[in-house]
C-alpha cells in the first residue's frame, strides 16, 4: 500500500452477485469486500489516500435483471460511479464464451441465463451507470421489470 499504490488500485470483483461470481470462476464477494476493507485499513494506518476502483462487467453469463440491479445497489452502496463498464462479448476459448453460446455451464451441465437481447444488454448496463442521465429511460425499464420500483428516483 505505501510503496505500490499510486492513489487507485484497480481490481476485477466484475460483478458481486455470488451465482455469477461462481460461474465466472471468481471467489465470492465476501473476499472482495474482505480485501477492501483491508486495503482501507492499511490506507488509514499509513496516512494514505487511496481508493479501490472496480472493474465491473455487465450481462455476463449468469446475470439476469435480479443480478444487474443487485450490482446497482452495490455501486450505489460503494458510493462510485463507474465511467467505464465492460459489457461482455464473448472471447474465444473462455468457458464464459462457452455458456453464452451453449446457455450450460460446461462444469455443471446446468442451464445458464444468458442475456442475449441488445435492449436487456443495455439495460443492464445502464443500471451499473444510473447516474447518467441519458440512462434514466433504460434504468426505469429495467427496474420496473424487476418488481424494483422502490429503487426508481
Amino acid at each position: 500500500v505505501q510503496h505500490h499504490v499510486s492513489g487507485q488500485l484497480r481490481l476485477a470483483p466484475e460483478h458481486v452477485s455470488d451465482a455469477v461470481l461462481s460461474i465466472m470462476g471468481k471467489p465470492s464477494r465476501a473476499v472482495y469486500d474482505a480485501f477492501c476493507r483491508r486495503f482501507d485499513d492499511l490506507c488509514e494506518r499509513y496516512g494514505l489516500e487511496q481508493y479501490v476502483v472496480p472493474y465491473l462487467i455487465s450481462s455476463h453469463p449468469g446475470s439476469t435483471m435480479k443480478e444487474a440491479v443487485e450490482l446497482a445497489e452495490a455501486v450505489r452502496d460503494m458510493g462510485y460511479m463507474p465511467e467505464q463498464v465492460q459489457d461482455f462479448y464473448p472471447t474465444p476459448s473462455t468457458m464464459s464464451t462457452c455458456m453464452y453460446y451453449t446457455g450450460v455451464d460446461p462444469r455443471t451441465m446446468e442451464p445458464v441465463y444468458v442475456a442475449r437481447d441488445p435492449h436487456e444488454k443495455a439495460m443492464q448496463r445502464a443500471l451499473i451507470q444510473y447516474r447518467k442521465p441519458e440512462n434514466y429511460k433504460l434504468v426505469r425499464e429495467a427496474l420496473q421489470r424487476v418488481g424494483r420500483t422502490d429503487l426508481i428516483g
